[in-house]
């Protein structure tokens, strides 16, 4: 008996090894909510935060204000990565979110897109011309990438003009979806969802300058369900890291 369970008890340690390192992957894991125009940075950033630390990301991507609601009502999200700077400063002050942990991660640049070269002018004279028969935004009311849009149209004195032709995302995924299919010639969406390595990649755009919406402000914070939790920890101090502000640059933010 002594010899065979000797021959055994390697095999038992690998179980009892497999374990061990599989409860430890599942603890390492850090659910986070990412607003949508973050998206591809983050999906770029995902693998290196997985490789350099060990920890794996996973994201869901909406509109800052939806995720309001959600985590609100006890969706599981240990960070929240948003497109402004005021809903986290919210959650903190209304208790939902570790105090001391926020801190701005980007400053996003708002770009009037066409998914059609040449369409739109270097200085966004097509807007004013309005010859276009759709023009889509986000949500003002639940993406703040939308709030600037309005910002850019009442600052032009087109309110008014161009309010019978807005087609409205919910989020500014969704707005630049309206673009990209065609079903309006032009849109506001965030420069990172068409802009990599310091060039527009796709169709023909306008960068609204800052001075024209107040500033994009994306601020990150640890949500309550992700204090004990050292990988939520680890993605913010990543996010901090040159490496991290390397390829959110790539993408068009300001740091």
């Amino acid at each position: 008996m002594t010899i065979r369970a000797s021959r055994f008890a390697p095999a038992c340690l690998a179980s009892l090894l497999a374990v061990c390192i599989f409860g430890s992957a599942q603890a390492d894991e850090v659910q986070v909510a990412v607003a949508a125009n973050f998206t591809a940075p983050i999906q770029a950033i995902a693998a290196d935060f997985e490789k350099d630390t060990g920890h794996k990301l996973v994201a869901a991507y909406g509109a800052t204000g939806q995720f309001y609601s959600q985590i609100k009502n006890g969706a599981p999200f240990e960070v929240f990565l948003s497109a402004d700077d005021t809903t986290p400063q919210k959650l903190e002050s209304e208790g939902e979110a570790v105090k001391g942990s926020r801190f701005t991660y980007a400053i996003g640049t708002l770009a009037l897109w066409s998914a059609k070269d040449g369409y739109v002018d270097a200085k966004g004279k097509v807007l004013t011309d309005n010859q276009y028969q759709h023009l889509s935004i986000a949500n003002p009311k639940a993406a703040p990438y939308g709030l600037a849009a309005t910002q850019v149209l009442a600052k032009l004195g087109l309110t008014d003009k161009v309010k019978a032709k807005i087609v409205e995302g919910q989020s500014i995924t969704q707005a630049y979806q309206f673009v990209s299919t065609g079903n309006a010639e032009l849109g506001f969406v965030a420069l990172s969802q068409i802009y990599k390595d310091g060039k527009v990649s796709s169709g023909s755009a306008w960068i609204v300058p800052a001075e024209m919406h107040e500033p994009i402000k994306q601020d990150a914070v640890i949500l309550n369900k992700g204090k004990d939790n050292p990988a939520a920890k680890a993605l913010v101090d990543y996010l901090k890291a040159p490496k991290a502000a390397a390829v959110i640059k790539s993408y068009g933010y300001q740091l």
